[in-house]
């Protein structure tokens, strides 16, 4: 193992009643300078190449105008005139033809991030306090936790459900519905009132939630609650991480390509009551500290006209999943430990593994937004680079001109940061969410597009990409384009407390 991968690491070793500690020698996030994976580079080309009928109906226009005009020098426009019973009927067949075939684009109309009341509001000294006495957790433990919240990126005002620290605390379904319906319904009725669309006209819903999975489903639960058409499509996505907030748009997209001129609302949250563990287990208390309340209701269309009055157009959207390799597989799971107690359970070399995923995402990514020039930079060093030398990589923030990376912890951000050399400007939206929000898995992404619709930096034209990780293991990502200038919304969790 190369030097530059690889950092010590201290750990507790549990053996019996004594504790001992080790030296263990971990990878970090791999260096993403020193190889190419082209199997992934042709992926990316293979999805452009996908899309040539909507090449094709884009430049189909500008040729059918030169062909009228070429027509023009061989026939004089009184003979034209004649012919134009004919031609008339003909050439609103073709523009139906042509507006039929053309694939609709898929809308954002506009989204809500919940915040919950001030009294879920906990500091990092409430949260250790409180873990301290709910008797729940032993000194090491508590010691672990206190290092781990010191380094975690995480700020004094993060929401969580207080009853978790009570002394013998289970999950249960009614804890867990409770914060679920808080946190959804909130956020759904703060979409319904931002674009004034009805109950009744939405054709399409998608909640995803990686723990808590309930019968009645917890879309059955937002059907139930705000009425929704007896006739809607409802999915429920369960067990599918923190990734799962950009699976849900992917199969709204799909859903709305199937029923052209609806409203698909997707709803992504995760419910920390659930997810809470109660045990002593080191690699299963990592998400106690990090997992936060929280959650994002996402309006989308493919209303045609609806061009016109949405804040963003969704551009390219790619999905990675490294599920085949068992390391990848087994990273992030929930298990239960030596005494029984359900928890989610991280691995050490968890930042490898989320490298190796945005890696391969990325690359596949690069050719469906970055410039011809950097393309053709790319592959003439690819080409006739010297054996040694490591391979020229694309210059993504010429891709964007914003990111929201899933604010993960502080370790990750500056593994990604340092890896895409990133500019500040490019993680702030990341950094102040993980401060003010924590960790809020599958939403993580909204709060940080929400935080730069606040500070008014969304232009016309920007792009935004948003990269999320999730078990499995999986990366995915999605990329907007803002169809106007967007300014500071009415509502965002942003605000400061009155």
């Amino acid at each position: 193992m190369s030097k530059e991968n690889e950092e010590f690491s201290t750990e507790i070793v549990q053996n019996g009643g004594s504790l001992s500690f080790s030296v263990r020698v971990r990878p970090r996030m791999p260096d993403f300078l020193s190889s190419v994976n082209l199997k992934y580079v042709k992926l990316g080309y293979g999805y452009l190449i996908t899309h040539r009928l909507y090449l094709l109906m884009m430049v189909a226009p500008p040729l059918l105008a030169a062909f009228v005009a070429h027509l023009g020098n061989f026939f004089t426009w009184q003979h034209l005139s004649h012919q134009a019973l004919f031609i008339s009927p003909l050439f609103f067949f073709l523009l139906y033809l042509y507006i039929d075939f053309t694939p609709r684009s898929t809308y954002l109309l506009d989204f809500a991030c919940f915040r919950p009341p001030n009294q879920y509001k906990v500091s990092k000294a409430e949260f250790i306090e409180l873990a301290r006495k709910s008797g729940n957790f032993n000194d090491t433990t508590i010691e672990f936790k206190e290092r781990v919240l010191k380094k975690s990126g995480i700020g004094d005002e993060t929401y969580m459900p207080k009853g978790v620290f009570r002394p013998g605390y289970r999950t249960s379904l009614k804890d867990g519905r409770e914060e679920a319906s808080m946190v959804m319904f909130g956020a759904v009725k703060e979409v319904l009132s931002a674009t004034k669309v009805r109950p009744n006209d939405i054709k399409i819903l998608v909640v995803n939630c990686g723990i808590l999975n309930t019968t009645p489903s917890l879309s059955s639960m937002i059907i139930n609650h705000f009425k929704l058409r007896h006739d809607i499509h409802s999915f429920n996505l369960g067990g599918m991480g923190c990734a799962a907030g950009v699976t849900a748009i992917d199969l709204a997209r799909d859903l709305l390509d199937a029923y052209p001129s609806s409203y698909a609302l997707v709803v992504s949250t995760e419910v920390v009551s659930s997810s809470w563990y109660t045990g002593n287990d080191i690699d299963m208390l990592i998400p106690n500290c990090f997992f936060r309340m929280g959650a994002a209701a996402v309006m989308l269309s493919n209303f045609r006209l609806h061009r016109w009055r949405a804040k963003y157009e969704l551009k390219q959207l790619v999905r990675t999943h490294k599920g085949m390799d068992n390391r990848s597989h087994k990273s992030i799971h929930q298990r239960e430990d030596s005494e029984g107690r359900k928890g989610i359970s991280v691995s050490k070399d968890v930042t490898e593994i989320g490298g190796h995923a945005l890696k391969a995402n990325i690359t596949t990514l690069g050719p469906l937004v970055l410039p011809v020039s950097e393309q053709l930079h790319f592959f003439t060093n690819l080409l006739f680079k010297k054996r040694k030398t490591k391979p020229y990589i694309p210059d993504y923030k010429l891709a964007f001109e914003h990111m929201c990376i899933q604010a993960t912890s502080k370790k990750v951000l500056d593994e990604i940061q340092k890896n895409l050399e990133l500019t500040e400007e490019y993680m702030e939206a990341s950094r102040k969410t993980l401060e003010r929000f924590g960790n809020t898995s599958s939403s993580s992404i909204w709060y940080e597009l929400a935080y730069l619709e606040f500070n008014s930096r969304v232009k016309r034209g920007d792009r935004v990409c948003q990269i999320a990780f999730g078990s499995g293991f999986k990366c995915n990502s999605v990329v907007w384009k803002a169809l106007r200038n967007v300014k500071t919304p009415k509502c965002s969790p942003w605000f400061k407390d009155e």
